[in-house]
């Protein structure tokens, strides 16, 4: 027990010192977005009284905030944290078991190792942002971060309290011989980076900087619902393994945020579970295992060839609008 209470000393989390910083940003953000919205009012009204109504084109307005909507994200937020709290608890033997009894070789924690790790965390976090957007028991899970109309740092704390497939793509990092405590402060790390491109304030920035590292620019573009948005730009801290893997998509136009299909509640428990119960409900209509694998591991949107045949004799708006749905995802 005494070499687990001296790992779980490495291993309490960043995040939780962070915590302040991030309220403090997060009402900044606020009241400059409310500042920049009376500026604006205030000079298109001076522009109708000059009789130059029209001679400045109008900047498309930035979601700001939305009082219930931030309440939930919080609410989420601190759930998320005991949720993380069960994680590392539940993952941290047998990281240690793995590292300690199967891993070929040990890595030193060194300065080296610390780059090695928090590029290789980075890596492990594209991987599963990939597969959580793609395989839909893993999108049931993560739907949750993406299911606010607001972008800003109120957002960047909506997490999801299912963090069950870290531990499924951390796996080879134990194994390759990094001290599992290393790992969780490395994985700490790259959430408080992300925390800050959850914002519409910042434009793009250099373009060195956007060529290699993931910007709010480019974060905006991923939490989008537009069809030419979808699923791109998974990056954690780099945009670099989006650009490898042929995910990469430029921010074109002023995005429209949340779910295809918007969510209508603010209770956070819906908003964490509903898409769990879909599939159950979509199990249960299931007439064989190859229907019920695709319901569980499909693509979200995914449907069994025969309501898509029932599909195509419905009246031509309503096909339209679920193949959207379908070819969205």
């Amino acid at each position: 027990m005494s070499i687990l209470a001296t790992i779980w000393e490495h291993i309490e989390n960043p995040l939780v010192y962070a915590i302040p910083f991030f309220f403090a940003l997060l009402i900044a953000e606020a009241v400059m977005l409310v500042l920049e919205e009376r500026r604006e009012a205030k000079e298109a009204a001076e522009r109708t009284d000059g009789g130059v109504l029209g001679a400045a084109p109008a900047r498309t307005p930035k979601t700001g905030y939305s009082a219930a909507d931030t309440r939930t994200s919080l609410f989420m937020g601190s759930g998320a944290l005991i949720a993380m709290l069960v994680f590392k608890s539940l993952t941290l033997v047998l990281f240690v078991f793995i590292w300690t009894y199967i891993a070929p070789w040990q890595i030193p924690v060194t300065w080296w190792s610390w780059i090695l790790l928090f590029v290789a965390v980075d890596l492990t976090w594209y991987c599963n942002h990939r597969f959580s957007h793609r395989v839909r028991i893993g999108w049931a899970a993560h739907q949750a971060h993406h299911s606010s109309e607001y972008f800003n740092l109120g957002t960047a704390l909506r997490q999801k309290w299912n963090p069950w497939s870290e531990a499924i793509f951390w796996l080879p990092l134990p194994l390759l011989g990094f001290t599992p405590w290393t790992i969780y402060v490395a994985f700490a790390f790259n959430l408080i980076y992300q925390f800050f491109s959850h914002t519409e304030t910042i434009g793009r920035l250099p373009r060195p900087i956007e060529l290699v590292m993931n910007t709010p620019s480019h974060h905006r573009v991923h939490h989008a619902s537009d069809a030419e948005y979808l699923d791109k730009n998974y990056g954690g801290i780099f945009i670099i393994w989006d650009r490898m893997f042929g995910t990469f998509q430029p921010e074109l136009h002023t995005p429209k945020y949340g779910l295809t299909k918007p969510v209508t509640t603010y209770n956070p428990f819906k908003l964490e579970y509903f898409e769990y119960a879909n599939i159950a409900r979509d199990l249960r209509s299931a007439q064989s295992w190859s229907e019920r694998l695709g319901y569980v591991f499909a693509p979200p949107g995914w449907q069994p060839k025969r309501l898509r045949q029932s599909e195509a004799q419905t009246p031509s708006t309503m096909v339209a609008d679920k193949a959207a749905a379908v070819e969205s995802v």
